[in-house]
């Protein structure tokens, strides 16, 4: 099991999930909030991008929170991801 933040960067691994799916890389950018164990990731990305980010229905959203609280789960943490309009 892994522990400790010295394994898992949670906003790196959000920062590159998000510049993977977008056209404009270079203006993602991931704030971190961190209270004991639980962790609050907002991600930004170009206006273009946003439904690149959210996909249909929110699929894409829905998925990249999945992964997110998944790698979390690894450190002992829990994490929500917001996305900022």
């Amino acid at each position: 099991m892994i522990r400790g933040d010295a394994m898992v960067n949670l906003k790196e691994i959000l920062s590159d999930i998000a510049r993977a799916i977008v056209d404009h890389p270079d203006d993602v950018v991931v704030t971190e909030e961190e209270k004991g164990d639980e962790v609050t990731l907002t991600l930004g990305v170009h206006a273009d991008d946003m439904g690149m980010v959210i996909g249909r229905h929110g699929r894409i959203a829905k998925a990249i929170r999945s992964v997110m609280k998944s790698v979390a789960g690894t450190c002992g943490k829990k994490v929500n991801v917001e996305i900022k309009d």
